[in-house]
């Protein structure tokens, strides 16, 4: 097995909240940087900037793992990761169908923006993507599933936006590939704290929304190569596969 260092939650500048230095080209270049081997993309209720990030991983070495953090109804937010651009593109239209319309606000939210590999803009987005979805938790979960895709809860921990702030419990039914916790939490006073059981991933992310945040808090993925199977399995634990926070 080999051991990859891993970051599946990362903002580009097609987050309202995120950036506008977190273009394409330089959230590739910081990656490379800093020693990662694998990056998710994951923009708040969008996937529109994921092919570019893959495009220039591609010829970077880097392996790029397209997907979005999508917001429930109940204000849960959900890392949901896809094996193809096909699928990618079916939770697009999903995420299309049920998202509240709100217009966004510049100079309150930020700007939306889909720029090309030279930080050209593309496409500007005037609702505002930071908005819940008309869409549950478990909608959401049967969803990304549906399409072969990761579903993991983000930053549990967290006072706010989070499975537990917002609904009070882990619902038995939702399934779940991995549990995020925020980069300041200890996983053992997480599991106690909301009893989570140990057959359940616990993982950290960066959620970087700005350049000197990315790759700060990552995960180790011991692995065969860095595929979205192998990336699936480590997340069971299967075949040897394993997921490590450092310390």
């Amino acid at each position: 097995m080999k051991s990859f260092r891993t970051d599946l939650h990362i903002h580009t500048v097609l987050s309202p909240c995120g950036d506008l230095e977190m273009s394409p080209a330089r959230i590739v270049l910081l990656a490379k940087e800093r020693g990662l081997d694998i990056i998710g993309i994951t923009d708040h209720n969008s996937t529109r900037q994921c092919r570019v990030v893959w495009e220039l991983g591609q010829k970077a070495g880097l392996t790029v793992i397209p997907g979005c953090e999508a917001t429930s109804r109940e204000e849960v937010h959900c890392l949901t990761l896809f094996p193809d651009f096909d699928a990618l593109n079916e939770f697009q239209e999903f995420l299309d169908l049920h998202l509240t319309i709100i217009p966004n606000k510049v100079s309150l939210f930020g700007y939306q923006v889909v720029v090309d590999e030279d930080e050209n803009i593309l496409e500007e987005f005037h609702n505002y993507l930071g908005a819940s979805l008309d869409a549950s938790v478990e909608e959401i979960e049967q969803k990304v599933h549906e399409l072969s895709g990761i579903f993991i809860p983000a930053h549990i921990d967290r006072p706010r936006n989070s499975l537990f702030s917002q609904l009070g419990f882990f619902p038995p039914e939702l399934k779940v590939e991995a549990l995020q916790i925020s980069k300041l939490a200890e996983e053992t006073t997480v599991r106690k704290k909301f009893s989570i059981i140990p057959e359940i991933t616990l993982v950290k992310f960066s959620d970087a929304h700005y350049p000197e945040d990315l790759g700060k808090t990552y995960t180790l993925f011991e692995m065969e190569e860095p595929s979205f199977e192998e990336l699936r399995k480590a997340l069971k634990g299967e075949a040897g596969r394993r997921v490590i926070i450092p310390q």
